[in-house]
């Protein structure tokens, strides 16, 4: 064969084809079209009192691919954490957990520990949870209650106020006790029932930064609910891919195929914000990529019983069920102590899913919330923690549950739920992939857009100089 050809058209004939030709192209189209659908019936803007359901108009956000760098790359980690994480508000902890003076909240973000104690005056206050003697941690991670801090290295003691109450043998340094007050105090401030913070000392209000998102989910009363479930899990992605896999529902058909007779994958609302966005995803429905079951599916059947409604006695046709459930919440609602007052009706059975920029995922429902916070790793790229949060409506006049212990465990020590594994088993390899030379990058669709507007509003905070910066630390 050699001898037939040159060298160099042997070469070329060993090399893969890179571009298709005009029908290959219309085939591969004819092939991968996405279903015909008939659009659900959604509220009027009109009728929502409390949440905005208007479609936002779609951002103009290019089609360029996302460099895959930006989730291996250890200097894109360290800009991030230089010019994003240390300039935003940041969720550290629920308010619920700090009722009284000395209560305290320990939270990590990145390299930086931080304690969320609550004062004599009510308000709750930030510090960073380092000793002003030599760098030790005052508090582990975790929530308690103390009079003071004492460091258990030399004993250095503070208040609940973060004042120096005792240094021991203080005259023993000639230089005297640190010109400061004591433990350096960040910004702090509550929403929704949580406590929130930010390293930056210069930031601004914690409302102006998260609008529209108070406006948004002010209705559901997140106070009132209670939580269920608390659980960090290490997972082997970078943080960014895990926000990705919860920002889009393309991946459904994939990863949770059983959610398909469960909600429209495909009829999907996404709304654009400022730095924060959304998307409305109906409940209760049959996607459109699966045959119309004979008979209602397991998965419906389950907000079925939920809503208080026995499927056995439902003789309406399956396209009527989200519609019929919402009715029955509406009517049944107080009767069960469950104010739905403020919420339009969609929002009885779908799940409004917002993203707080830069990691908190909140999948919100009427009767529930499922939060997710997800947090870099320090120094690894391909490393972070999975916070999941799971609140219920407590109805009006039922105790409230006990809190949850707080779990720690590595991914695939225990099950975190059939949806959240199977979201779990498949990042890893996501992961890997970003590192391999066959993949340039991500290419994103129009189902997609929530991801390719957080990247928007990170570069925002990085700088449109970050690609080539982290080029630059990274020796590439």
């Amino acid at each position: 064969m050699l001898g037939r050809l040159s060298r160099a058209d042997y070469i070329m004939s060993k090399k893969p084809t890179d571009t298709r030709t005009e029908a290959e192209d219309a085939a591969l189209r004819e092939r991968s079209r996405a279903p015909t659908y008939r659009k659900v019936r959604r509220v009027e803007p009109t009728e929502s009192p409390g949440t905005p359901s208007a479609k936002a108009p779609d951002p103009d956000l290019g089609e360029a691919m996302i460099p895959k760098e930006r989730y291996t790359s250890r200097g894109f980690l360290q800009l991030e954490w230089e010019r994003m994480w240390s300039k935003v508000w940041l969720l550290g902890g629920l308010e619920s957990d700090v009722p009284e003076p000395g209560d305290y909240i320990c939270t990590e973000i990145g390299r930086e520990s931080i304690l969320l104690v609550r004062q004599a005056d009510g308000r709750i206050r930030a510090f960073y949870n380092v000793c002003l003697h030599r760098g030790n941690r005052l508090r582990p991670t975790g929530i308690s209650s103390a009079d003071t801090f004492k460091c258990q290295y030399h004993h250095w003691e503070y208040g609940i106020d973060g004042r120096f109450v005792r240094i021991p043998d203080l005259d023993t340094f000639p230089q005297g006790a640190p010109p400061c007050r004591g433990l350096k105090e960040l910004p702090c401030e509550t929403w929704g029932g949580f406590v929130w913070f930010s390293l930056n000392r210069e930031v601004g209000p914690l409302a102006e930064y998260l609008a529209p998102i108070p406006q948004h989910l002010n209705p559901y009363h997140f106070p009132r609910m209670a939580l269920t479930r608390d659980i960090t899990v290490e997972w082997h992605c970078n943080w960014k891919a895990s926000v990705d896999a919860f920002n889009e529902s393309y991946h459904v058909q994939g990863i949770h195929p059983q959610l398909l007779y469960y909600l429209h994958d495909l009829d999907i609302q996404i709304d654009c914000y400022d730095r924060h966005n959304r998307y409305l995803i109906p409940f209760g429905t049959v996607s459109p990529r699966v045959r119309k079951p004979p008979s209602i599916p397991d998965p419906i059947k389950s907000i079925m019983k939920t809503a208080g409604m026995d499927p056995a006695d439902y003789d309406e046709p399956l396209e009527n069920l989200r519609r019929d459930v919402q009715l029955h919440k509406r009517r049944t609602g107080a009767s069960m102590g469950r104010d739905y007052s403020q919420l339009n009706d969609d929002q009885l059975t779908d799940d409004y899913h917002y993203l707080i920029f830069p990691n908190v995922t909140l999948n919100v429902h009427a009767d529930d919330l499922m939060l997710f916070r997800q947090r870099p790793h320090p120094t690894d790229p391909d490393r972070m923690l999975y916070d999941v949060w799971t609140f219920e409506l407590v109805p009006g006049g039922a105790e409230r549950p006990a809190r949850p212990k707080h779990q720690y465990f590595r991914h695939g020590d225990k099950s975190i739920g059939l949806v959240l594994d199977q979201d779990a088993q498949n990042l890893p390899g996501v992961q890997d992939g970003m590192h391999s030379a066959g993949l340039e990058g991500l290419w994103i669709g129009s189902q997609e857009l929530r991801i390719r507007h957080f990247h928007k509003v990170l570069m925002d905070y990085l700088g449109s100089d970050a690609d080539e910066a982290a080029a630059k630390l990274d020796g590439r």
